[in-house]
């Protein structure tokens, strides 16, 4: 993920043009931000949007989706008007764009067995290919460029709201995650913490096939000798970390707990942190990544 000209921390925008090649996610990231308040207009015809954003600044943002499946779409016209917004002191707009390597559009596209919209009769590598050239003056206009590369449904609206959430400092959104060394930090950590150290359920034959949300394994990992002292720190840590963090206006902290299989310790603490920044009132969302993806073979994978 990259960005160019902005930082998360700035308020948002009052015009986001939302856009990207087929399949890297933009239906995703537009409904993020209708969820974060935005007024939504997808697939906008492009020769509506110059008089779409004629008079006084809209009374709250506007998110547009951008498709180069509209029969109107044209770079260099989406260019003018980037243009035209640019030089408008009283509206702020970003170009926000979806992106992700060829080969995973590609193993999109095949899991999902859709035709490119780009190439109906031909291949879906040619569609991608002649997407990727299309879109590529748009890309190098971009404000916020996310790589969706790897990221699953969740993991973009992470993002979304990352970059595009409130930052007036009224509100924290906390993510806390699982995970296994084995297959690499979760991309967006702000703090990452290692429970490695404390014994390993994974050596009981009859927790083995279980996971950290099961009371078993919880009981197991709780009565670990190191584990009252360790929680109690690591707790008191976060408690200090969280009204800062709000204080400097983020709108989002993400914290990752981390073990050998991501299944039975990391998950958890997890629980616990989740449960005990909850009661005090935080708002917390948790995730269990290698349980989402044990679950995604199970129902064949999420799609964008």
């Amino acid at each position: 993920m990259t960005a160019k000209s902005v930082q998360p921390d700035q308020s948002p925008p009052q015009v986001v043009l939302v856009t990207g090649p087929s399949g890297a996610g933009r239906s995703t990231a537009i409904r993020a931000l209708e969820d974060l308040g935005y007024e939504v207009i997808d697939n906008l015809p492009l020769s509506l949007l110059p008089r779409l954003l004629e008079g006084p600044p809209p009374s709250r943002p506007l998110a547009l989706g951008l498709d180069v499946r509209n029969r109107d779409f044209s770079a260099t016209a989406l260019i003018e008007v980037i243009d035209t917004l640019a030089k408008r002191a009283d509206q702020a707009a970003q170009v926000f764009y979806l992106d992700a390597d060829e080969a995973e559009l590609l193993r999109r596209y095949s899991e999902t067995r859709r035709r490119h919209p780009l190439a109906p009769a031909g291949t879906p590598q040619a569609g991608i290919s002649r997407e990727r050239e299309l879109l590529s003056p748009i890309r190098a206009r971009a404000d916020v460029l996310i790589d969706t590369t790897g990221l699953s449904p969740h993991d973009l609206r992470a993002e979304v709201e990352r970059w595009f959430g409130p930052a007036d400092g009224r509100t924290l959104g906390v993510t806390i995650h699982s995970f296994s060394y084995k297959r690499g930090l979760p991309r967006g950590m702000d703090i990452v913490i290692d429970c490695r150290f404390l014994r390993n359920p994974h050596w009981d034959e009859e927790l083995r096939s279980l996971d950290g949300r099961d009371k078993a394994v919880a009981d197991y990992v709780v009565a670990d000798p190191r584990f009252d002292a360790f929680f109690q720190r690591m707790k008191s840590l976060i408690d200090l970390l969280l009204p800062a963090h709000k204080e400097e206006g983020k709108s989002h902290l993400s914290i990752g707990f981390g073990c050998t299989g991501g299944q039975h310790r990391s998950v958890a603490v997890t629980e616990q942190l989740a449960s005990a920044l909850a009661h005090d009132g935080w708002h917390v969302s948790k995730r269990h990544r290698e349980m989402e993806r044990r679950d995604a073979l199970v129902n064949k994978g999420h799609q964008f």
